[in-house]
């Protein structure tokens, strides 16, 4: 049949299970946009008030739904407005797809009002990306965009279309019923290199990872959000069991080890537990499953478990041996591996070394305890969300020290139900990924950890909270200031607090009710478990502003560039 460039897009997103897109209309997209309204009966789309949340959205809709993302904007501008989006996708792994459409193929490289460049902006920081010139091809490059992020190591992909290629018409052959055409792809392409393709261990090499895992006397895993990508967590648990291996998890990882089990230390790093950064530097063997030894969480790299054998396990070989040096490796899907890794390790008790182990997980900061009649706790504040919203409830977080506060204290017990920026640590996603997450899932909460300096930056996306009626709690940790940054100019610019301090405003309850959310403040720990009950009672979007100590500190701390066991505790 022969159909328009606006149109293949569309039979080609629903031949891909896509049901929803996020995004913001121009010029260039109208095509598409025409497009989408004849077919708002096949997906929905969610109008956002800036791209930047529409990216953010549509990533937080994939790390929670295991689809890949859509997001879609216009040319110049609204594409730039993606970017920061799509490099929070390619640092966290997210399987993500951007549409953007660009000027008139005729029009490209003459500096035309609106028109950018944007495969060459976002080439350092997507999988892989195309501008369709010809609507021929238009097809094949969106579902050969969908085949790369999802495959693999995830990732975002972005398709830029000239808007003349959206109104061209050309013959569209749809795919066979359930078919996402990735099988073709791939026979049509025998070097398919813009796919990434999973090594498979041989047998010899998980016996002799098996080996060296049971000879260990003092082992750790270090899991990373590729265990969440794997889906692996209860390949995770079942081996940790077995073996007795106390389970440390980076930023990413926090939700991949339930946080109540006798084996989980918890994070790892600059802000980690006592458990786990003493756990790793005593032991003989860190097993890091799914992790990139990110600086956050090694510190001095030189002192990083160095009495330790490392051993690797990831589906990207790029990760192995880039930040550490590793003594071996297994390369491939982490959930495999592990299932074949399970029957050859043996069933061990390790009662010395979990007593260590559990010595250290009582060493915490005295401020974990404390209680002001004139703030809330954020230990407290982070449990309670957990007493009143749950297991199933979603938590996202903007980026500070309400972002490290929440993977200190909130007790994750169910997989893929932490949603944070680790890699860019983007201020601002939290509120568009917690969009996404709610729309994706329809059936369960969302409770949204913003700092008051991040939800600045985001804070007009109530709008689209409040049309789409998305019941989102958000716990407005209000400190008065950029709380990171003020810890550091504290402990390393003798306190010269330069533009940290947020004494201005906004009102946050005008705010809220000029969006028609709900409002209740909380000034201690006791207002604060009312406030959060009335908010998450009720429903429908709510801010629970809360106010928190300008002092408060992150700790224990790890100074950065030192090892890691070296914490300032108080």
């Amino acid at each position: 049949m022969k159909i328009n460039g606006s149109q293949i897009v569309i039979e080609c997103l629903v031949e891909q299970g896509v049901d929803t897109v996020f995004g913001y209309p121009g010029g260039n997209i109208l095509n598409i946009y025409d497009a989408l309204y004849k077919n708002s009966d096949r997906i929905t789309h969610i109008l956002t008030a800036h791209e930047q949340a529409a990216a953010h959205a549509a990533d937080g809709y994939a790390r929670t739904t295991g689809k890949v993302g859509v997001c879609m904007a216009t040319s110049g501008p609204g594409a730039t407005n993606l970017v920061t989006g799509i490099a929070t996708a390619y640092m966290d792994s997210s399987p993500v797809v951007a549409i953007t459409c660009n000027v008139a193929t005729f029009l490209l490289g003459k500096d035309t009002f609106q028109e950018i460049d944007i495969t060459g902006v976002t080439l350092p920081i997507t999988k892989h990306n195309f501008i369709v010139k010809d609507v021929k091809d238009l097809a094949r490059t969106i579902r050969e965009a969908f085949l790369i992020a999802k495959s693999g190591r995830p990732g975002p992909v972005l398709v830029d279309i000239p808007k003349d290629v959206t109104a061209a018409v050309c013959d569209f052959e749809p795919l066979p019923n359930g078919d996402d055409g990735s099988a073709a792809l791939v026979a049509e392409n025998s070097n398919f290199n813009r796919v990434m393709t999973v090594a498979v261990p041989t047998d010899d090499e998980i016996r002799r990872a098996a080996d060296i895992i049971n000879k260990a006397e003092r082992p750790i895993i270090y899991a990373g959000g590729g265990v969440k990508l794997s889906c692996a967590e209860k390949e995770l648990l079942a081996f940790a069991e077995k073996a007795q291996i106390p389970v440390s998890e980076s930023l990413m990882g926090r939700d991949v080890f339930p946080a109540s089990h006798p084996l989980c230390t918890w994070m790892v790093g600059m802000h980690g537990t006592r458990a786990s950064n003493m756990g790793i530097t005593e032991s003989d063997l860190v097993l890091a499953l799914g992790s990139r030894f990110s600086d956050r969480v090694i510190g001095d790299p030189d002192k990083f478990a160095s009495g330790a054998t490392v051993f690797h396990i990831d589906i990207d070989p790029a990760e192995v041996n880039k930040n550490i040096k590793t003594d071996g490796c297994l390369v491939g899907d982490i959930k495999a591996i592990l299932q074949r890794l399970l029957p050859l390790v043996e069933k061990r008790e390790r009662k010395d070394w979990l007593s260590k182990i559990d010595a250290w997980k009582k060493e915490v900061p005295k401020s974990y305890s404390v209680v002001k009649a004139d703030s809330v706790n954020p230990k407290f504040m982070l449990e309670t969300v957990h007493k009143i919203a749950g297991d199933d409830a979603f938590v996202t977080t903007e980026v500070g020290q309400h972002q490290m506060w929440t993977a200190q204290f909130y007790p994750f017990m169910k997989e893929r139900t932490f949603v944070t920026s680790g890699g860019l640590g983007t201020m601002g996603f939290g509120t568009g990924a917690a969009m996404g997450i709610q729309v994706g899932n329809p059936g369960r909460r969302v409770v949204h950890i913003a700092g008051d300096g991040s939800f600045r930056m985001n804070c007009n996306e109530l709008c689209t909270i409040a049309r789409y009626n998305l019941p989102i709690v958000i716990v407005l940790v209000n400190n008065g200031t950029l709380g990171n940054v003020r810890v550091w100019q504290k402990l390393f610019y003798e306190s010269r607090f330069s533009h940290t301090t947020l004494d201005f405003g906004p009102d946050w309850k005008k705010l809220a009710d000029a969006y028609g959310v709900g409002y209740v403040h909380a000034g201690n720990n006791d207002e604060f478990e009312a406030a959060f009950g009335e908010a998450f009672r009720a429903g429908r979007p709510f801010i629970v502003d809360t106010r928190v100590d300008i002092d408060e500190m992150i700790l224990p701390m790890a100074i950065p560039g030192k090892p890691i066991d070296q914490q300032m505790m108080e």
